[in-house]
């Protein structure tokens, strides 16, 4: 299939696009990576979708292969809202599709919301739509793990040692379980090379130091008392053992006319690493309108 790619000039700087064009007239899919400031890398995976319409995978500004200005008050979420905006009239976009990944599902949801026009279908992929009850669900998810991991865990971030080695080797214990269960030998690639594309930073200022407590500028984001706003089709996945739980995947669901949810049974929060053809299987059922079951029928 064709690919082209590019820069798109935003608030900031330039953010880097490829697009997978399957060469038919389908409304493109816009993915929306996950961090705030990780990259496409992961995700690269979705260029699969390309067969059932065209696939536009993107840094946002600060990581990646796009631009890395020094202003950290670019690092908002309203920006970022902007940027999709720019990216999207840059490329000529009338009607298009959005796939969100975790941040992405924030960008997403923020975006639609200030933004409907010409969104044809959203699809929340393990969602974080409510910072405080993010929080809370990481706080129940700590508890089921081995007591001394969470202790570790608990008196690390009280005591402010999160860089210590007995801390990251506990992070690791609860990444195993919530966010890829794949044995190591068994990940791909470029899963880890994508380290290499993050831009810890971002992270830092708009969620904090630690996955677990909200500090940053996202502190107070919850759009659930907009979900029912939300006018066009809408697909929620999650893992069953993911860090955005399918007890907070439903429930935004729930809130959310017209839409259905998946829960991937063999995954935490990648399914697309974790559960590939079965993830793909699913989002091109949704992306195409094909008529298969899906768990939220």
């Amino acid at each position: 299939m064709p690919i082209t790619e590019g820069f798109i000039e935003v608030t900031g700087g330039k953010v880097w696009y490829q697009k997978h064009d399957n060469s038919t007239n389908n409304a493109p899919v816009l993915i929306l990576h996950g961090g705030p400031g990780s990259s496409h890398w992961s995700l690269q995976g979705l260029k699969e979708l390309a067969d059932v319409r065209p696939v536009i995978l993107y840094d946002q500004l600060g990581c990646g292969k796009s631009d890395r200005p020094e202003d950290t008050s670019l690092w908002n979420i309203d920006r970022f809202v902007e940027e999709v905006k720019q990216l999207k009239d840059g490329l000529g976009l009338e009607e298009f599709h959005i796939l969100g990944h975790s941040w992405g599902t924030t960008l997403a949801a923020a975006y639609y919301l200030k933004n409907p026009e010409g969104v044809q279908s959203i699809v929340f992929s393990s969602p974080c739509l409510s910072a405080p009850l993010w929080a809370k669900d990481q706080a129940e998810n700590i508890e089921k793990l081995p007591h001394q991991v969470q202790s570790i865990i608990k008196e690390c971030e009280l005591n402010g040692e999160t860089e210590s080695d007995e801390y990251k080797e506990a992070i690791k214990v609860f990444n195993n379980h919530f966010v890829c269960r794949l044995p190591e030998s068994e990940r791909p690639a470029f899963l880890k090379e994508g380290v290499n594309y993050k831009n810890p930073e971002i992270y830092n200022i708009m969620w904090g130091s630690s996955e677990f407590h909200v500090a940053g500028n996202l502190k107070s984001f919850d759009c659930t008392p907009d979900l029912h706003k939300i006018q066009v089709p809408t697909l929620y996945t999650c893992g069953r053992f993911d860090e955005a739980t399918p007890e907070s995947t439903v429930y935004f669901s729930q809130l959310t006319p017209n839409s259905k949810y998946h829960i991937f049974e063999k995954s935490a929060h990648m399914p697309y690493i974790e559960e590939p053809a079965e993830y793909l299987k699913i989002m091109r059922s949704f992306l195409s309108q094909e008529q298969v079951t899906i768990t939220g029928d």
